[in-house]
């Protein structure tokens, strides 16, 4: 073969890479020169003048920006040519008019080929469609562009592609669904729809597979449960294709190929079913779709996006051209929490939470061309009261049946309260053991309450548990101390003490009720009862044990997750789940992992009801895909997660997503660094009473640091700062500040390995920058080695609070 002939293989369906004929990685050296080639992909193969370049690459360009651009083109020719003589001409990366072009063919690029392969699959007998589209999602490592997405240049194409892949995913379902194997596109579609719950088409072709499948009960569940949630979240009716099937699927349409192999046309578009105008439809008009996660593909359910690839309409959710999609919920005291979505280049994203006294904080952060994102949440987290001085608004229908007692409750749900109160006092014995079991339910739904709540519920439930151990049972132990899944999104713990009095007590009980077992039942199978007290038991230890570096916590995590699926227990894996999420931080890099833990308590949480842990879900999938870059994903995440906790009334969700908002408006870029600042301390006034000391404790220094160091501004911080548990990586850098190099230099040496938490990438950053500045050979080195897993994710996003930027920098820094 002539060399001539072979090219390198380009990738932007995840971080932007290049590998060569083998298939090994090449290397590209930093993030300039793979933002040169990211660059050059998007223009396919036009000319970008120079000028346009060094206007792409710098906000701020260097003395001879032309000169370092010219040498980043000289190493990426270097990189992808490496047999070319020194006075050959470049074949690939080549130097036309006033700038360069990329001249490679369109199967070299990742993207140019999923493309054709999508277009090529609608052209294709429904077999061998499925089997192009499994390849082609196959070939997704990640969002695409993934550290070059939000860039204004990459925006556009990065979108469209994160569109075709969301289409390439129901397309396969519809491939599949003619190959007669809808029991498979349902099973698919499930978790897709959990996903992408806007998309009517998702909810459409799950309950048309499911009623190909005999199923046609599922089916009209699957439909009335999205007019539910259109209804409840949206304020809006289903669309006609919806609509068209339920009735349909009611009269039994013969056309819906109940059981059959449906003829296949190979067109996107609306199968089985009506079309939009109302007219049945056979098989012909296709939107098929894909299996989450397929073929190597991005883990758990992140299929994105879906655009006609033959150049046609682009659909997202029905939202075609700039279609507007708004959501609001409102809750019964009056809050309220708007949502609207704005497809492709007029992206909107709004969330506003309005409480009872008219307090109100709002964040507004400028998106993507001009989208925005704004979150306002309640001033007072505090569990709802009713105001005296506001008008009754549920008058009590007898407020002097009993002459001389205390006035009955106004609200419902109060007189309700104190009847079942008086009822309980009244009939279940003071010294009863299941007042223990009632009380750590209370204490689990106190905890979600926030600020004085909280507090109340970690202490009282450290006293609940010892009582339990005094009886002496560890089967009423076990139920005590498991009963408590409060969610957890926050690595560092808010009380160690009280956590650490909870993990012995867990590990006592785990001990006795295994003994128990063995006695009771010899070497035979633990009780399904035991075993699920077991793994609660287990998942709490995870869960307390989190940001530590002791075995014990992971492994518990995996033991709990094992019997939970055992067990096919939802709530249990759910459980789970969030401890398996607390201890996947055991080095740099996992955002892919978490972010399919939330992926799939998100899909788990949303199929069995389970409100709270699909909040969480949300929540950690919020901090994954900011952690990647993929902040187009994290804003979906963000206001289901707002809609949810006005609905079931969780105010602290409120907190994250506000700090969220005020990571946006920082990513951006062009928001002053006042206006940025003004927004992390309005985040943070709501931590103040919010019983999140873990979480609230040296945060907001750290997140002025880290906007501070990345616009390179004076590190002005008042010598009384409280720097909490981050004085130890801020100090170092505060005293380089100040010119203070030998005192650094002590500081940086006694600055420990991070935590095992969402902040432990931005930890390592501040202490690769710190070592750079000193020229600290070794410490560089150990920032190198310990961020390397995290090249493509941005430092501290992963929280959902802050960011230092991209970790590829540092490493860069550090390589030098």
């Amino acid at each position: 073969m002539n060399p001539g002939d072979v090219h390198p293989g380009l990738g932007v369906l995840g971080p932007v890479t290049a590998w060569d004929a083998a298939g090994n990685t090449i290397a590209l050296k930093g993030p300039r020169h793979r933002s040169v080639l990211a660059r050059l992909i998007v223009a396919r193969g036009r000319v970008v003048p120079v000028a346009h370049l060094v206007d792409d690459l710098w906000d701020d360009p260097p003395a001879d920006p032309v000169g370092a651009l010219r040498t980043f083109v000289a190493a990426l020719r270097r990189a992808l040519e490496p047999d070319r003589s020194p006075r050959a001409p470049a074949r690939l990366l080549v130097t036309e008019g006033p700038g360069y072009a990329l001249r490679v063919p369109t199967d070299a690029v990742d993207a140019w080929w999923f493309e054709r392969s999508v277009a090529d699959a609608a052209k294709l007998p429904p077999e061998a469609a499925t089997v192009r589209l499994d390849e082609a999602l196959g070939r997704w490592r990640g969002p695409a562009y993934a550290e070059f997405a939000e860039q204004p240049w990459a925006r556009a194409d990065s979108r469209r592609l994160t569109e075709l892949r969301l289409h390439a995913v129901e397309l396969r379902a519809e491939a599949l669904m003619s190959s007669g194997e809808a029991d498979r596109a349902a099973a698919d579609l499930r978790a897709h729809g959990a996903e992408h719950p806007w998309r009517e088409n998702a909810w459409r072709l799950l309950a048309l597979a499911l009623y190909r499948t005999g199923r046609q009960a599922d089916a009209l569940e699957v439909l009335r449960g999205a007019r539910t949630l259109l209804a409840d979240q949206l304020g809006i009716d289903p669309g006609p294709g919806l609509r068209a099937l339920e009735e349909d699927i009611l009269q039994q349409a013969e056309h819906l190929g109940r059981g059959d192999r449906p003829a296949w046309a190979g067109r996107p578009g609306e199968a089985g079913g009506r079309a939009r105008g109302g007219q049945s439809g056979q098989a012909g008009g296709r939107a098929w779709g894909g299996r989450p996660g397929q073929g190597g593909g991005h883990a758990r359910g992140d299929h994105l996006a879906g655009y006609d690839a033959s150049g046609q309409a682009d659909r997202l959710a029905r939202a075609d051209d700039g279609v507007r999609i708004a959501a609001s919920t409102r809750a019964d005291d009056g809050v309220r929490i708007a949502a609207s979505t704005r497809a492709d280049d007029g992206v909107r994203i709004a969330a506003s939470t309005r409480a009872d006294d008219g307090a109100r904080i709002a964040a507004s952060t400028p998106a993507k061309d001009g989208a925005r994102i704004a979150a306002s949440t309640p001033a007072d987290h505090s569990a709802r009261t009713a105001d005296p001085a506001q008008p009754d608004r549920h008058p009590s229908t007898d407020r002097t049946a009993h002459p001389g007692a205390a006035p009955a409750p106004a609200n419902p749900a109060g007189r309700v309260w104190e009847q079942v109160a008086a009822a309980y006092d009244r009939t279940v014995a003071p010294d009863a053991r299941a007042r223990l079991e009632s009380t750590t339910g209370l204490l689990r739904n106190l905890a979600v309450t926030g600020g004085s709540g909280l507090l109340a519920a970690r202490e009282h439930r450290v006293a609940a548990v010892a009582a339990a151990e005094e009886l002496g049972d560890p089967e009423l132990t076990a139920r005590v101390i498991g009963a408590y899944d409060v969610p957890a999104i926050w690595t560092r713990l808010d009380d160690p003490e009280q956590a650490a009095q909870v993990v012995a007590a867990a590990e006592r009980t785990l001990t006795a009720l295994t003994a128990r077992s063995s006695t009771a039942h010899g070497h035979a199978a633990t009780p399904a009862a035991h075993e699920a007290d077991k793994a609660r038991l287990l998942a709490t230890i995870a869960l307390e044990s989190r940001g530590t570096r002791l075995d014990r916590g992971p492994q518990a995590a995996r033991q709990a997750e094992e019997i939970a699926r055992r067990l096919d227990d939802p709530a249990l894996l759910a459980f789970a789940l969030n401890a398996g999420f607390m201890q996947a931080f055991d080095r740099t890099g996992l955002a892919p992992r978490r972010d399919g833990i939330g992926a799939e308590l998100v899909a788990l949480s949303a199929r069995h009801g389970l409100s709270t842990f699909e909040t969480l879900g949300h929540l950690v999938r919020l901090q994954a895909r900011s952690a990647l870059g993929d902040f187009t994903t994290a804003d979906h995440h963000a206001v289901a997660a707002d809609v949810l906790a006005v609905r079931h009334e969780r105010p602290l969700v409120g907190v994250f997503t506000r700090w969220y908002a005020a990571l946006r408006l920082d990513t951006t870029g062009r928001a002053p660094a006042a206006e940025v600042e003004a927004a992390y301390r309005d985040a943070a006034a709501l931590l103040d009473g919010a019983g999140m000391p873990g979480l609230a404790h040296g945060l907001l220094p750290l997140a002025l640091l880290c906007l501070r160091l990345r616009r390179t501004l004076p590190l002005d911080f008042d010598d009384h700062t409280d720097w909490g548990p981050y004085a130890p990586w801020a100090r170092p850098l505060l005293l380089l500040d100040r010119g203070r190099r030998n005192e650094a230099a002590e500081a940086l040496h006694a600055t420990p390995e991070p935590p095992r938490d969402l902040l432990q990438e931005a930890l390592w950053c501040l202490t690769a920058q710190a070592a750079v500045a000193l020229d600290d050979r070794r410490t560089m080195a150990r920032a190198h080695a310990a961020l390397t897993p995290a090249a493509n994710e941005l430092a501290g996003a992963g929280s959902g609070l802050l960011t230092l930027g991209p970790v590829a920098g540092y490493l860069e820094m550090c390589s030098g």
